[in-house]
């Protein structure tokens, strides 16, 4: 059983979202992936460190050929981003011709997408598409075509199921929301 409340840090969190609802979220991008990309072969390159256990369970999910490589990109501090992209780990995979898919844990400002696209585009795949767990809308600071995603929410600050508060929530299977 998950708590009501946790406290990380210098914060509390209270319930938001459980793990049946986020695994119902993850099952759909998968379905909405297979269908899209049928007969395909699929490039998944996954956004360290916040995606991974999404990346994970999506995968599980996914009946097509695929390959997964990993690129890590900082840019946030404490609960708000820096609004400044720095690529941590870089990409070596062969992008040219393929069908990519960026897994990306939430997109709310947009400035990690929106670098990334940008980045990868330049390497003329077949196709270029980012799978989020979660969007936040209101937030996004450039226009962004995003199909793949699991679910809409609020600008809340969100931990749990591989999202941190300054290194800690990530290993909540459900998740919390600032309070």
């Amino acid at each position: 059983m998950n708590p009501d409340h946790i406290s990380l840090h210098n914060k509390q969190f209270a319930s938001y979202l459980p793990a049946a609802q986020l695994a119902a979220a993850v099952r759909e991008v998968g379905t909405r992936l297979n269908h899209d990309y049928a007969g395909q072969t699929l490039l998944f390159v996954v956004v360290l460190n916040g995606s991974f256990m999404f990346a994970a369970d999506l995968l599980k999910h996914i009946s097509l050929p695929c390959e997964v490589c990993f690129i890590r990109v900082a840019s946030y501090q404490g609960t708000s981003s820096t609004g400044q992209v720095q690529e941590v780990l870089g990409l070596t995979e062969e992008l040219a011709g393929r069908h990519v898919v960026i897994v990306e844990d939430i997109v709310d400002t947009g400035h990690t997408m929106h670098q990334l696209l940008g980045q990868l585009s330049q390497h003329q795949p077949a196709s270029l598409e980012v799978a989020t767990l979660f969007l936040k809308p209101e937030c996004l600071q450039h226009e962004l075509s995003i199909r793949y995603v699991g679910l809409r929410i609020p600008n809340d600050f969100i931990v749990g199921y591989g999202l941190d508060y300054d290194g800690l929530g990530r290993n909540y299977p459900d998740v919390y929301k600032a309070v």
